[in-house]
């Protein structure tokens, strides 16, 4: 099993990254503002267009460290990867399986059950944590929705119906997600998802951490080698890493 270390985000957009012995270091100007150990990384994220050294991506790439460059509002650029680790029969059978639709089924089913129990355990921690503060009757009759959803997601017979479910359960967690912003809300009221582009400040800060979060686990796919690319419940189409 791969043991998850620290992602560093470096949101400065006028810093540079260099590598100094085993460290990588931030710089501004002439002044060093952090270094830290790379075994001590996971990964590391950069806004801004100043840069890495030559000699920090090669290090990163070598050691398995993800660096990903993207602009100071966040749109991703570019990210530095080394060679493809991975059992290549382990990518082979993926294929496989992708191409058996009642595997790729068997596969998607858990991946959105358990989705699907993300979202309703969000509901139920903040009828825990916070029940004098929201809607008790609307968040549970929610709750209850999508524990029948995961029942759902279990029974479908084809992806189409699966996705189905997974639209569903979405659009019954965004209906009710207003609710569990408890702060500044005069600022980050939730009146429903939109995105390409996001209207409102709560829609672009979810664009951005799903955007984060997918390459997150596109780095993660890669590193036990298998493919991003080939999902189960999503079909293949050039340049989308379906699978993450």
């Amino acid at each position: 099993m791969r043991k998850l270390l620290n992602t560093l985000y470096v949101t400065q957009p006028d810093t540079y990254l260099a590598l100094d012995g085993e460290n990588v270091v931030v710089r501004k100007d002439d002044a060093e503002l952090i270094r830290l150990p790379l075994h001590n990384l996971e990964g590391i994220v950069t806004f801004g267009y100043t840069g890495a050294s030559p000699a920090l991506m090669g290090a990163c790439a070598s050691y398995g460290i993800d660096l990903s460059f993207f602009t100071a509002n966040g749109r991703f650029l570019a990210r530095v990867m080394g060679e493809v680790k991975g059992n290549v029969l382990l990518r082979h059978r993926q294929h496989q399986l992708y191409d058996d639709e009642n595997e790729s089924l068997a596969i998607a089913k858990n991946m959105i059950a358990g989705k699907i129990y993300n979202a309703r355990w969000v509901l139920e921690r903040t009828l825990r944590d916070h029940e004098m503060r929201v809607d008790t009757s609307i968040l549970k009759a929610t709750s209850l929705a999508l524990k029948q959803s995961i029942n759902a997601a279990y029974e479908s017979t084809d992806l189409e119906q699966l996705r189905g479910v997974e639209g569903n359960a979405a659009e019954r967690y965004f209906s009710v997600f207003n609710q569990l912003i408890l702060h500044n809300k005069e600022f980050f009221a939730f009146n429903g998802r939109n995105r390409r582009p996001p209207l409102d400040p709560i829609n672009a800060l979810l664009s951005f951490v799903y955007m984060l979060l997918v390459k997150e686990t596109t780095s993660a796919l890669e590193s036990v080698g298998l493919d991003p690319y080939v999902g189960f419940l999503h079909r293949i189409r050039p340049g989308r890493t379906s699978l993450a």
